[in-house]
């Protein structure tokens, strides 16, 4: 019981470490909540702060949430449970204790913990974002869609536990890019400057002028 909870508390301390903002302070002088979309993840950072250090951000995010679920397998702890230990890793990441309770959007410390519980589900995950991304240039409708594949995938291969807590996280995560969602709608969400809607309105503004 007490390896429990001291493995219960080590994944909140682990997600609730806030990697853009430590890098942006650390290397950058600057406070990522106070620019682009104001958000500490990956996104925003390689916004604000560039590739590298959104690079660096997306991997700690990651590592993040696949040390939280991979340290119970470790110690012995089975079957479905680790994805437990990687919940709370990611409420410990969108509700840090380092950063006034506030954090980020749940994307990449999520993809850590379903690396760590099963990497070929990961890896479906990445492939379908990865995909959405190069269409739409949206990571937040790409991320959206990738969770949504793995509700799928999951109900398919009958794995019920992952089934309910991707179809949970999901919810989170549309509820975390609500304001996302109303911009996509209204046609100004950010785009990454690649892929292929990117391309299509820089080639329409080039013909109009």
């Amino acid at each position: 019981m007490i390896k429990i909870i001291i493995l219960l508390l080590i994944a909140y301390l682990l997600g609730s470490i806030p990697s853009g903002v430590w890098i942006g302070k650390t290397f950058f002088s600057i406070d990522i909540r106070r620019h682009g979309s104001k958000n500490i993840g990956t996104t925003n950072t390689y916004r604000v702060l560039g590739p590298v250090a959104g690079t660096i951000v997306l991997f700690m995010d990651i590592g993040k949430g696949f040390i939280a679920t991979w340290l119970p397998m470790y110690y012995g702890i089975s079957s479905w449970y680790p994805l437990v230990f990687g919940v709370v890793a990611v409420i410990g990441h969108t509700f840090s204790i380092f950063d006034h309770f506030k954090g980020g959007k749940a994307v990449a410390t999520s993809a850590g913990m379903l690396l760590a519980y099963n990497p070929r589900f990961f890896l479906i995950a990445a492939i379908v974002l990865a995909s959405c991304i190069l269409i739409t240039s949206m990571v937040s409708l790409g991320s959206i869609i990738s969770f949504i594949m793995i509700i799928f995938v999951s109900f398919c291969t009958h794995d019920k536990a992952l089934t309910l807590i991707a179809f949970c996280l999901t919810c989170f995560v549309i509820y975390r890019h609500r304001k996302n969602i109303i911009k996509i709608i209204h046609g100004n969400e950010n785009l990454v400057p690649f892929g292929f809607y990117y391309w299509y309105l820089k080639y329409i503004k080039k013909s109009i002028k």
